[in-house]
């Protein structure tokens, strides 16, 4: 079972002059894509018991992923406005006091036997206390299990810029693969190329960086030769939840490939992460096909 934490909301996307409310969230997202594909998945965060409560709960459910770890909050729910800027998404959030942002180390369970990995991130690694929370499910969880995380950067939402990259700088090394987009990459290490920028990560210790690029595809920077999957042609709808499903097709084939643990991550080959890759850009090319965050089911897949 693969356990995703991270944040829950509501994204108030526009639609015909009006804005729709949709279950979002980056690390959401990639629950209910892992869900879709067929993945063994929970979910580790609040979720408020006001109506949008209901409205993120029911796509995790629909999606088969377990919510057992999942606290229940009177607090509200985070929304997320977005706004549409040549197919690209930008965000405004409402987030203070919410469900999710009062989430506490010490809301963090002893996992089930059955965790096979943990991935993290999103704009969750922000704020406190609910950054704290996700550092220590991180720090009590590393040594055994493998970790993924997507800091998903939002420069415009980081207030205290000098805590994050602390914060950051105590979070990467922990994990074992870490995904950036060429603009995390460039915030993280301003002036480094991005191969060069991803390389400074793999010395902070993780193992793989995995680069995704929009159309220009995704690479693997890793101990061996960089490896590089291009992105798949579609007609895009919007680019919402893209890097999102893309992080969860990667994790599907390397638990399909039998290498999801700490062993199998430190002995993987070329071939190995250009199947993860693969498989993340096929379900990531279904997502931007249609608008807002809406997954491939498996039976859509190629």
């Amino acid at each position: 079972m693969i356990l995703c934490s991270g944040e829950a909301l509501i994204d108030m996307v526009p639609e015909n002059g009006v804005f729709r409310p949709l279950a979002g969230g980056a690390v959401y997202n990639t629950a209910i894509a892992l869900g879709r594909l067929g993945e063994p998945t929970a979910y580790l965060w609040p979720i408020s018991r006001d109506s949008f409560g209901e409205v993120l709960l029911r796509p995790l459910t629909e999606a088969g992923v377990d919510t057992g770890l999942c606290p229940r909050s009177d607090r509200l729910t985070t929304l997320a406005l977005v706004t549409l800027a040549g197919g690209e998404a930008r965000y405004a959030f409402y987030d203070e006091g919410s469900a999710g942002r009062m989430l506490s180390p010490d809301d963090i369970p002893a996992l089930p036997a059955q965790t096979e990995a943990i991935f993290a991130g999103g704009i969750s690694l922000v704020p406190d206390p609910c950054g704290t929370a996700i550092e220590a499910l991180i720090q009590r969880n590393h040594a055994k299990l493998p970790v993924m995380v997507d800091p998903n950067i939002r420069p415009f939402f980081i207030k205290d810029e000098q805590a994050y990259r602390a914060r950051l700088a105590r979070i990467l090394p922990q994990a074992d693969i870490v995904k950036l987009s060429a603009d995390d990459l460039e915030w993280l290490y301003p002036g480094f190329g991005i191969e060069d920028a991803a390389r400074q990560v793999l010395a902070l210790g993780a193992r793989i960086v995995l680069q995704t690029g929009g159309a220009s595809g995704a690479r693997a920077i890793w101990s061996g030769e960089t490896v590089e999957a291009p992105a798949i042609r579609t007609s895009v709808a919007d680019t919402i939840g893209a890097g999102d499903t893309f992080n969860a097709g990667v994790l599907a084939s390397l638990r399909r490939q039998g290498i999801l643990s700490k062993p199998g991550i430190a002995a993987i080959t070329g071939d190995q992460l250009h199947a993860a890759l693969g498989l993340g850009a096929q379900a990531a090319a279904i997502t931007v096909s249609r608008p807002g965050a809406n997954p491939p089911w498996a039976h859509e897949m190629p």
